[in-house]
């Protein structure tokens, strides 16, 4: 069975599937994608992230919500179990003819957006909302109302914050009191600039949710960062993947990972991080 943790109000798994590989650049199509999440969910996986954002730049926008919709909707398990959060306030488009990401945080955008995402789905009321990224352009206290509004419209039952700072999490906190249950933060072996937030949400009762564990997709910065994960997943038998998921789990109950992936096979071997049990001294050595 695959480890369980409380997110919130959510019993889920603390390893989710992270969606964004199946519909952004560079993805194996909508039927592999359907394939993925099939064999997460027969895995026992019981939470997928996804956004509005994750679709290829200049294409069909909300593609990775729409591939969750269609996944959850030809999938014969017990749908009620599975928790669906989704971001909104990021958008793609083309910059000098390369595909970027932009923000708008503005809270009348946010409520627009929120209502496509609940659509596109095919839900009333989306299980766990994050606002996906600061908008600088905006005060971060008014996209908090915004997403404060969203909930009391049932558009959201709980809300989270994404890609945000310890005083960002202090005034979401304060204006969105117990209806804020999660931050989702980068954090790998090769991105540990963020550990100062997973320690405040323990401090504060607050989940923390790795997005890119695994040190992302793309080729990560300095591979030899792994090294000591390889080292101790060889001595284990398993991936070094599973190693770096395992670890970040150790961090503390609180903690979610929400590895992606291109095809079954690397999510398979992700959600199977929940049963490795690192020692105190594995622990201390990769940091």
């Amino acid at each position: 069975m695959v480890l369980h943790r409380n997110l919130g109000p959510f019993d889920t798994t603390a390893i989710g599937l992270g969606e964004m590989p199946l519909t952004i650049e560079n993805n194996l199509g909508p039927k592999m994608g359907v394939e993925t999440i099939h064999a997460a969910l027969d895995a026992g996986c019981r939470q997928i992230d996804t956004a509005w954002a994750y679709y290829c730049s200049g294409g069909e926008e909300q593609t990775g919500e729409k591939l969750v919709r269609e996944a959850l909707s030809s999938w014969d398990g017990p749908r009620d179990e599975v928790l669906v959060a989704t971001k909104v306030g990021h958008f793609r488009n083309f910059t000098d003819g390369k595909p970027t990401w932009d923000v708008d945080g503005s809270p009348e955008n946010l409520i627009k957006r929120a209502k496509q995402s609940a659509f596109e789905l095919g839900v009333d009321t989306i299980d766990l909302l994050y606002f996906h990224r600061p908008d600088p352009k905006i005060p971060y206290g008014e996209s908090c109302e915004a997403m404060k509004e969203i909930r009391s419209m049932g558009i959201a039952r709980e809300i989270g914050i994404s890609n945000a700072s310890i005083e960002q999490i202090d005034i979401a906190r304060e204006i969105l009191g117990d209806s804020l249950i999660a931050v989702q933060n980068q954090f790998s072996p090769i991105y540990t600039e963020t550990a100062d937030t997973l320690d405040y949400c323990s401090k504060v009762g607050l989940s923390f949710v790795c997005w890119s564990p695994l040190g992302g997709f793309r080729k990560p910065k300095d591979e030899s960062k792994f090294d000591p994960f390889r080292e101790v997943a060889e001595a284990h038998g398993v991936s070094y993947q599973q190693v770096v998921l395992a670890w970040e789990l150790a961090k503390g109950s609180h903690v979610f990972v929400i590895p992606g992936a291109h095809r079954p096979a690397t999510i398979l071997d992700s959600l199977k991080a929940g049963d490795l049990e690192l020692t105190p001294e594995e622990l201390a050595k990769l940091g």
